[in-house]
């Protein structure tokens, strides 16, 4: 009895079980059968078995044999794909915890991404607020410059100047030439 190995690989530990279970039936069968040869030949210790009796006990012992090699290839084979699958099980799952590992990473990150921008901003803003500090101070330090010096412009315009003006005399009349607009 010849099986052959299934080609749907979902199930080997369960192939593997009814195999083992099948191969442990077949030590009774042949723990059995020995039992019972020892005894028949105990019992009858002058009987000797007839050569084609004998024959058939051995062929069916080799039929036993061959079925049981052919078991142990399967058992080897199914043991072989379970041995690779929990290989590569411990693979995945060690992908799976680098994996989780760098998600927590990275979901850290990304909570810890506001404070950070914030903190950034504060900095940026600081800066920006104290230049518009330093430039209103200068603003109002201009300012009040310009109030002085308009100031002081103002006074100076403000101050009765004397221009001195050549009296209108007749006396002093002579010397002084008025300018013409040319004929008008």
């Amino acid at each position: 009895m010849t099986q052959s190995i299934p080609s749907d690989t979902h199930g080997p530990q369960a192939e593997v079980a009814r195999l083992e279970a099948e191969l442990e039936m077949r030590d009774q069968l042949v723990q059995q059968l020995s039992q019972e040869l020892f005894r028949l030949v105990k019992g009858n210790a002058g009987f000797m078995p007839s050569p084609e009796v004998s024959e058939q006990h051995q062929a069916e012992v080799r039929a036993l044999r061959d079925q049981l090699r052919s078991v142990e290839k399967q058992v080897d084979f199914y043991q072989g794909q379970l041995e690779e699958r929990d290989a590569e099980m411990v693979k995945l799952r060690q992908t799976v915890q680098e994996l989780t590992d760098r998600s927590r990473m990275l979901e850290q990150v990304v909570q810890e991404l506001p404070t950070v921008y914030r903190q950034k901003f504060s900095d940026r803003l600081t800066l920006v607020k104290q230049r518009v500090a330093e430039l209103q101070r200068e603003n109002r330090q201009l300012q009040a410059e310009l109030q002085s010096a308009t100031y002081r412009l103002a006074m100076r315009t403000k101050r009765p100047q004397r221009l001195e003006l050549p009296s209108l005399n007749q006396g002093g009349l002579e010397g002084l030439s008025l300018p013409t607009f040319g004929g008008a």
